[in-house]
């Protein structure tokens, strides 16, 4: 493995230069960064400390600033020192700045800022939270997305993906020999404006696999139907027939990362918002 130093600079929580530097490492193969994150950078002596600490430890800058002296000190630092340094929004800030004609703001952390959409965060995070695996039943009509789907389908994680995209998501499971919440039947009832209700499933091999992994970091029996092939089988396929039988929408989501079963789940949305009908 290729090991270097990386270092990630913000001035606010350092979310988006995380996420670029995760999206761009993706791509390479055979490396072991050693990330330093230096992150609400908004004083001389953390901006100093900074400074420092790539000197102590040179390798490739990545950072979002908006204090033009500390990308000034920041870039010279680099330059002598012949490192790489990238402002990873200056393209994009440019390019908008220049259609629309307006001068940005500069304004560090200004997508975390407190207001309507940050509220709306907490409360659909609040909302995913008491409705995860069927609880509060009674409240489902005011979800915008309920996921239904056996156990181990990453109900639970995408729903909270969701609601930091401020979607209120419910996830409800599907248990053999259980009823489903009569809630969630009348909720299934109502043609217009109710949630959107999406199946999850999963190839059973994968399944079986995550499920005795579970059970053995609970320590639990090992014999039992609930990792047991043909009972898996039958499962999944009873959950397929619910799910058809209601008319909803399946994600396989066998081979789907969390993030890209949320951004299935939200193009599903907004293909029902736009008339568009919804399918697998």
């Amino acid at each position: 493995m290729k090991t270097f130093h990386l270092h990630l600079v913000s001035d606010a929580t350092g979310e988006t230069v995380n996420s670029v530097a995760r999206a761009c490492l993706a791509q390479f193969e055979g490396i072991e960064p050693d990330e330093h994150v230096w992150s609400m950078i908004r004083t001389d002596a953390q901006f100093e400390r900074t400074l420092a600490g790539i000197e102590a430890d040179p390798g490739p800058v990545m950072y979002t600033l908006v204090k033009s002296d500390y990308r000034v000190a920041l870039t010279d630092l680099c330059r002598r020192l012949q490192l790489p340094c990238v402002s990873v929004l200056d393209p994009a800030i440019v390019t908008l700045s220049a259609y629309l004609g307006i001068k940005s703001r500069n304004l560090p952390g200004r997508q975390h800022a407190l207001d309507a959409e940050y509220f709306a965060r907490i409360e659909a995070i609040e909302f995913a939270l008491n409705h995860d695996d069927g609880q509060a039943a009674r409240h489902l009509a005011n979800a915008d997305i309920i996921l239904v789907g056996v156990s181990r389908t990453s109900k639970t994680p995408t729903c909270m993906y969701l609601a930091n995209r401020g979607v209120k998501a419910a996830n409800v499971p599907v248990v053999p020999g259980c009823s489903l919440p009569p809630e969630l039947l009348e909720v299934a009832a109502v043609a217009d404006g109710g949630p959107l209700i999406i199946g999850l499933t999963k190839d059973p091999t994968r399944l079986i696999q995550i499920r005795r992994n579970r059970i053995r970091m609970l320590n639990q029996e090992e014999h039992t139907d609930y990792i047991d092939p043909e009972t898996v089988k039958a499962e999944l396929a009873g959950a397929r027939r619910l799910f058809s039988t209601n008319g909803w929408p399946v994600l396989d989501v066998t081979r789907r990362s969390i993030e890209e079963t949320a951004a299935a789940v939200l193009q599903l949305l907004a293909q029902r918002e736009r008339g568009h009908g919804t399918g697998e």
